[in-house]
């Protein structure tokens, strides 16, 4: 039979390309991923992401939110590297890509109908990567782009631009050195007219400076969106229909019937958290009995009774400037703070505001320690300062089992990580690794925020020399019908937080703004929102550092806890390392056997010694002092005898570090044997001779003078 084959055909893809930052970003379209909803095969110098959206055909059964997930896939062939481990496989994702995964879904989630319950994945494959592109941004643009030219309802397009901060200049789009080394890591998001999400770390940045980036950025983006328009318009998909979730507004009538606006109010408008949720399960209940007989109005019973308190809260924040627990619109909760709570660990401290109550405790280590980073890029292959944190459902008054961090709890352990990074000592000043664990106790609104406080002082208390003091607070805005109707409400709790539109997260010093994190529900913030919501972060913070953290513990403690490892930290000529180490870190191992201490050495030849036992930890030094030292003729020296021959004693001065005192050199009086003045193991002090005949150095006993 004769075979038969296919003939070739040639796919026909576009190709769009736009210049930012110097740089070509070009889109290909309709090269690979077809059956995907949307696809955008996206190249940045050499950077190069899949971008990919698509959506289920059906609403997923039982469920009262929209359900997006969002994914950015970090494989290591992209810097040309094979994983690490015995799978040598890409594992679960890395801190950083799920970091990368939130920032893009929080400025796009608000973009897509309220109603609408298709499953959505927006997936980011990073397939090579140029380190002057970060392939985080090419993601962000990807997903923008391949959401809007694909049919799933999408009120966008949305794009994102990165600034950094260089010598004192603006950088657009910076590569990964000048991200990670500048004083700026800032992504601002935007659609056609408002910002829509900004997310920040900074060493200090002030306040002025910060907004002059964000709005650099967005009048970036909207060259950007004129881009994704043009190619929505070239290649775009019809948007599909979808089966919508609407509240019948002949059963919101009904409600108010039987529990009254005036009732609602009362039930929600507390400042007490669980008397505000058994208010609003007794009313449940009321309505639950009332619709018994309508089967369609009870399965939507849940979502009505949630926009019914939402309405009520609104309406009497925004119109009659009433909050639920009674403060004022720039009042903040009750604070206390206190340290040391906890015995033994080395730094602990408590921060409570309201009913968010975070405790952070400190834990110190030698740079041994460090975090391990197998991640894309290269130029950070560790992390010296850790910042965790938890938020275990007790917090919350509910019960389920721990599984581990969600991202949630990564996300916001990375911010307070971000917060606090631009203030920690240098590895030489305070050669220490770092972590910091954040226990949420209570949790009413804006725990991140509490958690920086907690840490701040937990790292003073451990008795890290940080630079300044740093404080986080969050706001969050009610909006009208109009872009000058609105509110901004200094240090949201929970229900202005679930109710509202907007949580604005500002951590920083006295100085300048260290981390921000802005999320959103509506459709952008206008610049007015974004100023007043800056200004009012910086007078709350300093009022928390000046009322609060600096009262309870106004600089770091001298020295750290009794219970931490102490350092001592000596340099060596780098070419002394080798001494230092030994054959197979013989000699390493020896002086960490003899000391019980931990010692660390860098390239250039720092040499820490981290123990609790000082005595040990000089030793220590002494023992490496010897090893890198030259030994000159007159230097007195201390040594035991580890082997004695007919012609002399050999003395060990540290480990791999010997010498020969001859027979002749022992004592004053002519001797027969060596045995009939040293014995194995003594301790001697020798005088070192200098070299002999053959370059090799000789000691001796008798002429040590006493």
């Amino acid at each position: 039979m004769e075979a038969t084959f296919s003939k070739k055909v040639e796919k026909t893809f576009r190709t769009f390309s736009i210049e930012i930052g110097g740089r070509t970003l070009s889109v290909d379209v309709g090269r690979v991923a077809a059956q995907a909803n949307g696809a955008a095969f996206m190249h940045y110098g050499d950077t190069t992401v899949l971008s990919t959206a698509t959506a289920s055909d059906k609403p997923r059964d039982g469920i009262d939110f929209f359900p997006l997930s969002v994914e950015f896939e970090e494989k290591m062939y992209a810097v040309g590297k094979i994983p690490g481990g015995f799978n040598k496989r890409e594992g679960k994702a890395s801190e950083n890509a799920i970091l990368t995964a939130r920032v893009i879904d929080r400025p796009m989630r608000p973009l897509f109908p309220k109603d609408y319950r298709n499953d959505v994945t927006l997936n980011n494959l990073v397939m090579s990567v140029d380190p002057e592109c970060r392939p985080e941004l090419v993601a962000m643009l990807g997903s923008a782009i391949a959401t809007s030219i694909s049919d799933i309802p999408f009120d966008g397009p949305c794009a994102m631009t990165q600034i950094g901060l260089v010598d004192g200049a603006f950088v657009v789009n910076p590569s990964q050195k000048d991200w990670k080394d500048g004083d700026l890591q800032l992504t601002v998001a935007s659609t056609a007219e408002k910002v829509i999400m900004i997310e920040a770390g900074a060493n200090e940045v002030p306040e002025d400076r910060m907004l002059e980036a964000i709005y650099m950025a967005h009048d970036i983006n909207q060259k950007i969106i004129a881009f994704i328009n043009e190619i929505v318009s070239e290649v775009g998909k019809e948007k599909h229909s979808y089966e919508r979730f609407i509240i019948p507004e002949e059963m919101f009538a009904a409600m108010k019937q039987i529990v009254t606006p005036e009732e609602m109010e009362v039930a929600v408008f507390t400042d007490e958290k669980q008397v505000r949720e058994e208010n609003i399960r007794q009313i449940t209940a009321k309505l639950e009995e009332a619709f018994a007989d309508n089967e369609e109005w009870l399965a939507l019973l849940g979502e009505a009774v949630y926009q019914y308190q939402k309405k009520t809260v609104r309406k009497m924040i925004l119109k009659d400037h009433k909050r639920p627990d009674g403060r004022a619109i720039t009042e903040i909760r009750p604070l206390s703070a206190e340290i040391d709570l906890i015995p033994r660990v080395h730094g602990s401290a408590m921060f409570t505001r309201g009913q968010t109550q975070i405790c952070d405790v400190v834990t110190l280590a030698p740079l041994s320690e460090v975090q391990k980073v197998d991640g894309l890029d290269d130029n950070e292959t560790t992390k010296r300062y850790m910042h965790q944190y938890n938020f275990p459902s007790y917090s919350v008054g509910e019960t389920k089992p721990s599984r581990g961090p969600g991202r949630r709890e990564i996300g916001h352990g990375a911010l307070a990580e971000k917060a606090l990074v631009p203030v920690l000592p240098s590895e030489e000043e305070f050669p220490y690794a770092i972590r910091a664990v954040s226990e949420t106790f209570e949790s009413n609104g804006s725990t991140s925020q509490a958690s920086i406080c907690a840490s701040c002082m937990a790292l003073m208390a451990a008795g890290v020399p940080i630079k300044k003091p740093v404080a986080g607070i969050s706001c969050g805005l009610v909006t009208g019908d109009t872009d000058d109707d609105y509110i901004v409400l200094t240090d949201i709790q929970g229900l202005e937080d679930f109710f509202g539109d907007m949580d604005f997260k500002v951590a920083g010093t006295h100085d300048g703004i260290t981390a921000i994190q802005m999320d959103i529900k509506i459709h952008g913030l206008t610049r007015p929102i974004v100023e007043e919501a800056i200004a009012k972060t910086k007078a709350a913070r300093e009022y928390i550092l000046n009322e609060v953290i600096e009262p309870c513990i106004a600089q770091p403690r001298e020295s750290v806890s009794e219970y931490a490892p102490k350092i001592i930290q000596i340099q060596i000529d780098p070419q002394k390392i080798g001494d230092v180490v030994g054959q197979r870190g013989k000699t390493i191992n020896t002086i960490i056997e003899r000391t019980g201490v931990k010692i660390d050495i860098t390239d250039d030849g720092a040499v820490s010694i981290c123990g609790t036992d000082k005595k040990m930890m000089d030793k220590a030094v002494s023992m490496i002092q010897i090893i890198t030292t030259e030994f000159e003729e007159g230097m007195i020296l201390t040594g035991q005898v580890i082997s004695i021959k007919d012609f002399g004693a050999f003395i060990e001065f540290a480990p791999g570090k010997e010498g020969l005192v001859h027979i002749s050199k022992i004592a004053k009086e002519r001797i027969a044997h060596v045995e009939d003045v040293l014995t194995l193991g003594d301790i001697v002090k020798v005088v070192c001779l200098g070299k002999d005949r053959t370059g090799k150095y000789s000691f001796s006993i008798k002429d040590v003078k006493n």
